[in-house]
């Protein structure tokens, strides 16, 4: 950790003006995850189950696009969250009430997600922005007293999200679909913009990001979670499909295909690339930069990697054989490529090079989406299988390959 949090002072976690909220000390017990978050967390799988089952039960490009919206609003919402728990200490009482709030709001907008372009969109955007914004107001009365160098920062986080948010009411409020969408990739744009912009704001200009003092191994560690929740996600796609099919060869085969495309997805992140990358992270003495590309925007495309995939996979438990048609074919093809690129930026953002395995995999998954209409959905799913073990292979051999030529001679 940097000398930034060895600043902020001590003190109880009672509710008044002096009250000190933040997390202290540089020990593992400091950056733990505490168990509210881990409870915060159950909205999320609500409302990942609730992206995935749109475009299920929706199959078309228009729903891929509102889900991509969708996702990234709740994704931004979580780890907005998770930057603000990095530094305030959930096993206060002014902290856990904030989060069981936040929690709350969670489910209301969760619910709303299948209908958010329709008829539910006031129900989606006002809990929405309630938790951005009340979150941050919350941070900045938290770390005023004891932070203000952060306190500052979090203003100008509340002009962002608050522009950003009467976006999204507008959107709610009009009636067009279009319209709505318009403003909603609008506002999905600034949320974006911000924290590359430094949150500049005029008359306060940007945020030093030298203060953005991060405890590497909490962060991580939420990131990580996100990632199973996803993938759990996947699991109960995939066995709930199952569950309601009949039993023969053809099923079990489409079965076992899609629980080796969520096993190869856990390989492919939590055994290949997140260990090395929470190493680096947590050494960094300024992980303020690392933890905005590597731990805000690359896991998106992971977690689109793997909604995509839960869909392609009930795709093809429903319909394994005949002919494959294009939306199946590119769910299943283009889940593998964004997941494999996700991992790509990760691991180029967390210190490592270009996987030369991972941007091959990329481009031969793509191209098997040529061979569409030689392969049944079954089949096609099982060669974006063997691509991603080809990866995994791949990146092992050529990994080991440079641990040798790195030794030095005798």
């Amino acid at each position: 950790m940097s000398t930034t949090t060895n600043r902020i002072g001590t003190g109880g976690g009672h509710w008044g003006m002096r009250a000190d909220v933040l997390r202290h000390g540089d020990g593992h017990d400091s950056s733990r995850v505490g168990y509210v978050e881990l409870f915060f967390d159950l909205v999320f799988v609500f409302a990942v189950t609730q992206l995935s089952h749109s475009l299920i039960a929706h199959p078309d490009l228009t729903t891929l696009v509102h889900t991509l919206i969708l996702g990234w609003a709740v994704w931004w919402l979580w780890i907005d969250t998770t930057w603000v728990t990095n530094w305030l200490d959930p096993d206060k009482v002014p902290v856990r009430t904030m989060l069981l709030v936040l929690m709350g709001l969670g489910l209301l907008m969760s619910s709303a997600i299948p209908e958010a372009f329709e008829d539910k969109a006031l129900l989606f955007a006002v809990p929405f922005v309630l938790i951005q914004v009340g979150r941050t107001l919350f941070t900045v009365w938290a770390m005023g007293r004891h932070w203000p160098e952060n306190a500052q920062n979090f203003v100008r986080i509340t002009v962002w999200l608050s522009v950003s948010g009467a976006f999204w009411i507008a959107g709610a409020l009009t009636h067009e679909e279009r319209t709505r969408l318009v403003l909603w990739v609008v506002a999905a744009l600034l949320d974006v913009a911000g924290p590359r912009a430094l949150f500049w704001v005029p008359g306060l200009g940007p945020t030093n990001p030298h203060t953005w003092s991060v405890r590497g191994s909490h962060m991580a560690e939420r990131v990580s979670l996100f990632l199973i929740i996803s993938l759990g996600e996947s699991i109960i796609v995939t066995g709930t499909a199952f569950a309601e099919l009949e039993l023969d060869a053809t099923t079990l085969l489409a079965f076992l295909a899609a629980f080796a495309s969520t096993v190869l997805m856990w390989l492919l992140f939590f055994d290949r690339s997140e260990q090395s990358a929470t190493a680096y992270f947590s050494s960094q003495t300024n992980p303020g930069m690392v933890a905005q590309t590597a731990y805000t925007y690359v896991p998106f495309l992971l977690i689109v990697g793997i909604v995509l995939t839960a869909v392609a996979d009930e795709l093809v438990l429903e319909h394994p054989l005949g002919h494959t048609g294009t939306w199946t074919a590119g769910l299943i093809c283009g889940a593998a490529a964004v997941y494999l690129l996700g991992n790509a930026f990760f691991r180029r953002a967390t210190g490592g090079r270009w996987s030369v395995a991972h941007l091959v995999g990329v481009v031969v998954v793509l191209a098997v989406f040529l061979l569409r209409d030689a392969l049944t959905p079954l089949a096609l799913n099982w060669v974006s299988n063997g691509v991603l073990l080809a990866v995994i292979v791949g990146d092992v051999v050529l990994g080991r390959r440079g641990r040798t030529q790195q030794q030095p001679e005798p």
